[in-house]
């Protein structure tokens, strides 16, 4: 079945970078869109950054420019390169398929 792995959240300083990961099974990331979510404390899920099938990319506004999502087909993850960072960018952060989203990594950005 699908599984989807996330890690490499943590605590960071603003400015500081971090990369997530997000090791796929059950199915071949370079075959599906992909996406990276992100939800705050008492807020909704909200989209972070999506890549196509044919790599194409989007990012919300907030963090173009600052964070880069990318996928490896030969090790079948997805990642997203996250540098810049603010305290605003807090988050659990998911990788998801259209249908489906991990278990989430947690970012924390402070002082």
């Amino acid at each position: 079945q699908v599984q989807l792995v996330e890690s490499g959240g943590g605590l960071v300083q603003p400015g500081g970078s971090l990369r997530l990961s997000c090791a796929a099974s059950g199915f071949t990331v370079s075959t599906a869109a992909m996406y990276w979510y992100r939800q705050s404390p008492g807020k909704g899920r909200d989209f972070v950054a999506q890549i196509g099938t044919t790599g194409g990319t989007n990012y919300r506004d907030s963090v173009k420019g600052r964070f880069t999502i990318s996928r490896d087909n030969t090790r079948n993850t997805l990642y997203l390169q996250m540098s810049s960072l603010k305290p605003e960018d807090t988050a659990v952060y998911y990788c998801c398929t259209f249908t489906y989203c991990g278990q989430g990594t947690q970012v924390t950005v402070s002082s």
